[in-house]
């Protein structure tokens, strides 16, 4: 918890009594590799924040291909937060790549942080705009460039990812195959 204390700290003034419902509303929790945080059709309550370890946020479609949205990597948020906001049954099942700890929330509890202590505003907007500049960045990304362009994307932000992460979580997150995949590294590792 001390490390998302300091990460808030590092950009805003942080109360005592904010700090102290921070540690309050959360549990540090280590899981082991391959445990479901979140389950796809599951009711979503939970928020996690990654101290260490490596997660995904993925569904599956109607034919049972998995199609992968987020990897969950240090200081990174990770949660179906479209069942949180609409008070519905999960889409995305989240799960730990490796042995991963975490501080767990309430989601519930931390939204009622913004009525309690309004001086935690600024940082939670400041990460929902980051959150959707990352999306939409995603988004365009997958409409203008080249599945090789997108994959040197991929190692940038994601430079230790690869050790634990599957070779189709990797090719679902670019949308390619595992072929495709497997033929831009050969390019790749040609140069």
């Amino acid at each position: 918890m001390k490390e998302l204390i300091k990460k808030i700290k590092s950009s805003q003034d942080l109360s005592q009594e904010a700090e102290n419902y921070l540690y309050a509303i959360s549990k540090k929790k280590t899981f082991p590799k391959g445990a479901i945080l979140i389950r796809q059709g599951q009711r979503v309550n939970k928020i996690y924040f990654v101290i260490d370890g490596s997660l995904r946020s993925y569904c599956m479609d109607k034919s049972g291909k998995e199609h992968t949205l987020q990897f969950g990597i240090k200081d990174w948020w990770i949660s179906d937060y479209i069942a949180i906001h609409n008070n519905e049954s999960a889409t995305l099942t989240v799960e730990c790549l490796k042995e991963s700890t975490v501080i767990e929330f309430d989601a519930k509890k931390l939204n009622n942080i913004f009525t309690k202590f309004p001086e935690y505003e600024p940082f939670q907007r400041n990460l929902l705009e980051r959150h959707v500049v990352s999306l939409h960045q995603r988004i365009l990304n997958q409409l203008q460039l080249t599945a090789a362009e997108r994959y040197d994307l991929f190692l940038e932000q994601y430079a230790d990812i690869e050790q634990s992460a599957r070779n189709y979580h990797i090719a679902s997150y670019l949308g390619i195959t595992k072929e495709s995949l497997s033929r831009i590294r050969v390019e790749k590792n040609k140069k």
